[in-house]
């Protein structure tokens, strides 16, 4: 059985205020506690999306396709780090988000949800799979 290491994450007011505390990822949130979530949407110059399959001993979501590439962001990170890490873990690229915001933020019950969405030609040929959480990845219309 593999081990989970405790995955830390700030804590931020309902306007996205700081609170000065961490908390672990899944962990139970207290009331007015929320954490931040981001989401990669890389497109292509022919407007194709690059999608992601889940491996399946994930927990959530097993199996499924999903957008390039998504998690949570680490204590002591931006927005913008956890997307480029989250990219460079998950699909073993180093994906320069530098000057780009995200596009959209969802609000959810446990926090704030980050769409970063960019237009890049990348060859997914040298793409490096996280093998514990990448099956796949392909280009969609």
């Amino acid at each position: 059985m593999r081990r989970m290491t405790m995955e830390l994450v700030d804590l931020y007011d309902e306007n996205r205020a700081p609170l000065g505390k961490t908390a672990e990822r899944y962990g139970k949130k207290g009331p007015g506690e929320y954490r931040t979530v981001v989401h990669v949407c890389l497109f292509d110059s022919q407007g194709r999306l690059l999608i992601q399959k889940r491996t399946e001993n994930k927990v959530r979501w097993p199996g499924r396709w999903d957008v390039s590439a998504a998690g949570g962001v680490d204590a002591g990170e931006t927005s913008r780090q956890g997307a480029e890490r989250e990219f460079r873990e998950e699909l073993g690229y180093p994906l320069d988000l530098g000057g780009l915001r995200p596009a959209v933020t969802v609000n959810f019950g446990g926090g704030f949800d980050d769409f970063f969405i960019l237009r890049r030609d990348v060859d997914i040929a040298s793409f490096r799979l996280q093998a514990e959480e990448v099956s796949a990845v392909r280009w969609v219309t």
